[in-house]
């Protein structure tokens, strides 16, 4: 298996966050960010991807941004919310590297985004009801994560020395 690390979860879980801290902690692993990516290879933002050409034809250029990406080694890769749904994606970022599902529940999820509107789900105006829906249907390909670490009431500095003993004792 490819030594990257790969953080999958909702948005507001805290995969850009914790692959920043991670960065700080594995400087020689590059960081990326597939929205990053992608808004960079298509000169748009995600919300006006999604608004211009819909979400079927956004999870394709993802899917695609994660075959190009998984090609290299020693990188920290930061997952979009949705991605893990794709069962190709599931099953080329599983091959590739350690997935770790970052878990929270619907209450703190919302909590961490709420006044982010540059997400293009909350543009549609929504509260906790809505998070809670799509974690649940969700949930389901989230598990299938090589590990689930539950972020609740965890400092950044605990998140990461975690993810990083799991995959030391995974590789014993």
């Amino acid at each position: 298996m490819k030594n990257n690390i790969i953080l999958v979860g909702m948005m507001g879980a805290g995969k850009t966050f914790t692959g920043k801290n991670l960065k700080q902690k594995l400087p020689n692993m590059s960081l990326i960010d597939v929205d990053d990516f992608i808004e960079q290879s298509q000169n748009m933002k995600i919300s006006q991807i999604f608004e211009n050409y819909g979400e079927f034809y956004f999870r394709e250029l993802e899917e695609k941004a994660i075959e190009n990406i998984v090609q290299n080694e020693n990188q920290i890769i930061s997952l979009g919310g949705g991605a893990f749904e794709s069962s190709k994606n599931r099953e080329i970022l599983n091959k590739n590297g350690y997935t770790i599902y970052l878990k929270a529940s619907a209450k703190v999820l919302f909590d961490r985004i709420k006044h982010e509107t540059h997400r293009p789900l909350l543009q549609q105006g929504f509260g906790v009801e809505r998070v809670e829906q799509i974690l649940k249907m969700r949930e389901k390909n989230y598990s299938k994560a090589l590990f689930t670490l539950n972020t609740e009431d965890k400092t950044s500095d605990e998140i990461v020395s975690e993810i990083l003993k799991r995959i030391e004792d995974y590789g014993k």
